[in-house]
């Protein structure tokens, strides 16, 4: 279960000032409707209005409070038993409902290892599951990222958080029908200015390299930082760092709502790059 920061809570004070949709504000910071609906009434002001600081110290109290003694006791387990095989909750419903009833819990991914461990056992409980642990080839939050040296994302500056400094940019990659074909989508986080660049060489790491630097060369001076997700084909992203003198950042692994601006410019992008398309 994602859970809201601090700069997507200043996107949606916002947004929300300016009279918004949720629907509209949960595209552009990355998340579902509801969890915008959540925020707003958890953390808003009884009045109706909404204050990001305020609300991300009411998050981080309740959030302090729900940590404590979080260890998988028994009456956990059974709590846990109840909710998947009574109710065929999974365990994203189930974290989700105790939080917002405070009731003591445990994490996802916990859950999730004590299912495979009674599997393990001969138990029976995943069966309970959607998708019967069908596609967990891999543990959940495991990274598998080659790339080295990477910079994560929790060391960015909080002014590039909250979109106080112009230079700071995004950049992700959209892949043709059968994945023939890519283009490379750069967006700077403040303007929402954007690029976007057909690659005829593939997405091989130098070729990424290569069309980046090509593209923010001329605006190297104000090129201080670009976020991205852990694709391999941004394995070269010290080649990147060195060319335009800037810094990488990457997101956690399977987190693409934390660079949601560029994944909502590629939506924008699909009206005329369709799914079905074949980029040539």
């Amino acid at each position: 279960m994602k859970h809201i920061n601090k700069e997507q809570r200043y996107v949606i004070s916002t947004l929300y000032k300016r009279g918004y949709s949720r629907t509209e504000i949960a595209k552009e910071i990355g998340v579902h409707k509801t969890s915008v609906g959540r925020e707003l009434k958890r953390n808003g002001s009884k009045k109706g209005s909404y204050n990001p600081n305020t609300a991300d110290s009411l998050a981080k109290e309740r959030k302090e409070r729900f940590g404590l003694k979080r260890k998988f006791t028994k009456s956990i387990q059974n709590l846990v038993y109840g909710y998947l095989t009574n109710e065929q909750w999974s365990p994203e419903q189930i974290v989700g409902y105790c939080l917002n009833n405070d009731i003591q819990m445990v994490s996802v991914e916990r859950i999730y290892q004590y299912i495979r461990e009674d599997k393990k056992n001969g138990g029976l409980i995943y069966k309970n599951l959607r998708h019967k642990l069908k596609h967990r080839k891999r543990p959940v939050g495991e990274d598998k990222s080659k790339i080295k040296d990477k910079i994560s994302i929790e060391q960015r500056p909080e002014k590039v958080n909250n979109r106080e400094e112009f230079g700071h940019f995004e950049m992700d990659l959209v892949i043709g029908k059968e994945h023939k074909g890519v283009v490379l989508t750069i967006t700077e986080r403040v303007s929402k200015f954007f690029m976007c660049k057909y690659l005829p060489n593939g997405k091989t790491a130098i070729n990424v390299a290569n069309a980046v630097i090509e593209m923010l060369l001329p605006y190297k001076d104000i090129v201080h930082s670009i976020t991205t997700d852990n694709g391999l084909e941004f394995a070269e992203h010290k080649l990147i760092s060195k060319k335009l003198n800037t810094i990488i950042y990457f997101t956690h692994p399977y987190s693409s709502w934390e660079k949601g601006q560029i994944e909502n410019m590629n939506k924008l992008l699909r009206q005329y790059l369709p799914k079905n398309l074949i980029f040539n």
